[in-house]
């Protein structure tokens, strides 16, 4: 049972309790029109972006590129952190993480 937070709370508006990580594909010069797309075809790069969200006291920053769906873990990670997000083990993974 994770140990509950000393922190202040506030009162989370509906839609607001989340806190969401977008992802954006660029899609550019796929097509070969300029100014077209071709459905459903992305790059596997793109930016990371968190969304406003005022409960939760955040204010989007500069989206953050990644050039490799490799790259996408860390560049989340580096948005989370840069918003001052912190992030609490999910009771699957505290069975296989321990504390030092």
């Amino acid at each position: 049972m994770p140990k509950k937070q000393t922190a202040a709370s506030a009162k989370a508006t509906q839609g607001e309790k989340m806190i969401e990580v977008k992802l954006r594909f660029w899609t550019n010069d796929i097509a070969a029109e300029e100014g077209n797309v071709i459905p459903k075809h992305a790059w596997t790069s793109g930016v990371v972006r968190i969304e406003r969200n005022s409960t939760h006291g955040i204010e989007p920053k500069n989206p953050k590129p990644f050039h490799s769906l490799l790259d996408v873990g860390s560049v989340i990670e580096k948005v989370l952190i840069e918003h001052g997000v912190v992030l609490l083990l999910s009771k699957k993974m505290q069975e296989y993480i321990a504390e030092a």
